[in-house]
């Protein structure tokens, strides 16, 4: 096949087979097609798209480049997550083991953080002793035993994803829905995923700022699954602020933990955890009904099952439970506001951009990340306030915070009427 002829016909908007996707993915996985061509084929797509089919196919061909993880000796259905990322989303700490406590396995291949969204393995390494690399054969008999692991991506799973992706990242190519939808999806499937549950961030602290572009995304998601036989389900849910309380490492897990042990938790963090298990349970075939569903997570966490299945995974890999008590932080500082008002918007990326000032997150990938510091949020969109109330805590191993409590309090406004909130569940795409 001629390389230049398949970025000729879809640079004039026309379908391509699937031998002519093929022909690309493989080309550029083999070093048989230069970086130059394919950075234009990937320009072309990010003009004129990619139809259904062509997606599909795309995604295929990503999964079949490297390796893939078999987890059908488990005899059952296999149900993964994704998240597209936001600030504050722990998310995946608090339903792995909700799932695996109702009988589900958790199998579970996390990435790191970059920017102001963090990664779960990050979140997992602040537990100490906690290792998020296990060689393959030691993670599939964990499932099989505890019915729960999550690791660090590892291997050569999806080889043609990571090179297209790191173009797409020099190539200002980076955010078209196909590309975007094809990337998850090739991972979620290459990891042996039966059945996927996508956590599709909306508004100012996620990559989809508006619920439409949420919504095409979750719908080109959903129709790979479908095509490549796998179910899913999209959730899209609310970033217009922080998810819960917490934003950081340490201090994320230590949320996670208050709310499996039925503490203490904010509200939109338990409807959004809540919401994702019981998709994974309904997708499981564990109830008939969305709202069985519900019910069965929601008694997990309040007879203890959640928690000890989060003890014990976090003891199977070496981690020590007893090391997640407090902050450990040098210092916590308080931010609070000049005046009286309620909370009219929360400029949530300025809020993960503090807590990456801090050491929270990473600017470039090889950034060290500090497991103790982050922010506490008090404070949700609505909220009325006095004159000296507390924004935030932040956690510090810094002399100098000014930047960092400026950043704070800028990202915060204020009206002086209270102002209307959505939910933390925006919508569900199937």
């Amino acid at each position: 096949m001629n390389t230049v002829e398949i970025i000729n016909k879809k640079k004039y908007g026309k379908e391509l087979s699937y031998e002519e996707i093929e022909h690309i993915v493989n080309g550029y996985v083999n070093d048989t097609i230069p970086d130059y061509q394919i950075s234009s084929w990937l320009m072309a797509v990010y003009f004129q798209g990619l139809n259904s089919d062509e997606t599909s196919a795309l995604t295929d061909l990503m999964v079949k480049s490297g390796e893939t993880i078999d987890l059908s000796f488990l005899n059952t259905t296999v149900v993964d997550k994704h998240s597209t990322g936001g600030v504050g989303d722990k998310v995946s700490l608090v339903v792995a083991p909700i799932i695996s406590s109702l009988g589900i396995p958790f199998a579970k291949m996390s990435g790191r953080g970059l920017g102001h969204t963090g990664g779960t393995v990050d979140k997992l390494e602040s537990i100490s002793g906690f290792h998020t690399e296990l060689p393959l054969d030691r993670f599939k008999e964990q499932v099989k035993e505890l019915g729960i692991a999550l690791v660090g991506q590892s291997g050569n799973l999806v080889p043609a994803d990571k090179k297209i992706y790191a173009l797409r990242d020099v190539t200002g190519t980076v955010d078209s829905i196909p590309l975007i939808a094809s990337s998850i999806m090739s991972k979620k499937i290459a990891s042996g995923a039966d059945a996927i549950v996508l956590d599709i961030k909306v508004g100012n602290g996620a990559f989809m700022k508006t619920k439409e572009e949420a919504k095409k995304l979750a719908e080109t998601m959903v129709a790979i699954g479908k095509k490549l036989n796998r179910e899913t389900v999209a959730v899209l849910t609310n970033m217009d602020q922080p998810l819960g309380k917490e934003i950081g490492n340490g201090n994320e897990v230590l949320e996670a933990v208050k709310l499996l042990r039925d503490q203490e938790y904010s509200q939109d963090l338990y409807d959004v955890s809540v919401e994702i298990a019981a998709q994974m349970v309904y997708l499981a075939g564990k109830a008939s009904t969305e709202e069985q569903a519900r019910k069965l997570v929601e008694e997990v966490i309040q007879n203890g099952d959640a928690y000890e299945k989060f003890v014990t995974f976090i003891e199977a890999q070496d981690g020590d439970i007893s090391s997640i008590h407090e902050i450990e932080a040098k210092n916590s500082i308080d931010v609070t506001t000049d005046g009286p008002g309620y909370i009219s918007s929360i400029e949530t990326q300025q809020i993960g951009e503090a807590a990456m000032l801090l050491g929270a997150g990473r600017k470039t990938k090889d950034d060290q990340i500090d497991h103790q510091v982050g922010i506490t949020l008090h404070v949700k969109l609505g909220d009325a306030l006095q004159a000296g109330d507390k924004l935030a805590t932040i956690h510090t191993n810094m002399d100098d915070n000014d930047e960092v409590i400026q950043k704070i309090k800028g990202a915060i406004s204020f009206t002086t009427t209270r102002v209307e909130t959505k939910g933390s569940v925006i919508d569900v795409i199937q």
